[in-house]
Order: C-alpha cells, then structure tokens, then sequence
C-alpha cells in the first residue's frame, strides 16, 4: 500500500503542475504513474508542449523516470 500512496501522491502534483501551466491544456494530458515512473499520454496543440510536459513532470519529488508518449493534435 506505501508505493500506491507514493504512486498517487505523485500522479496529484503532476497533475497539479499541468493545470498550473497556462499553455497545456491538462484535461486532454493522461497521467498514469506506477513505481515512481510517470507516463503521461494523450494531446497537445504545439510540438515545444511536448517536452514542457515532460521537463515539468521531472521536476517533481518522487518521479524516477517518465514515458511520454503525448501526440501533437493536427
């Protein structure tokens, strides 16, 4: 149960930190987080949003690694 709480605690700030952000758009950014490691999915408008996704998500306590796997809407 620790690691899920620890799992849950980090899908929370980085959730927080997509929403924090102005130019992401977090409701159509998936986050999913299991063991420390983070992946996030789904869409944003400009392909530079796909790395500030990610450089936000590292930046977080707890986070091990991140997949990103976010597409760019056409």
């Amino acid at each position: 149960t620790g690691q899920y709480i620890d799992d849950t605690m980090i899908t929370a700030k980085v959730k927080g930190a997509l929403v924090a952000d102005p130019e992401l758009k977090a409701t159509e950014i998936q986050v999913d987080t299991f063991k420390g490691t983070v992946q996030l999915s789904g869409f944003v408008a400009a392909p530079e949003h796909v790395q500030k996704a990610e450089r936000l998500v590292r930046d977080i306590e707890g986070v091990k690694s991140v997949k990103n796997d976010i597409a760019i809407k056409r």
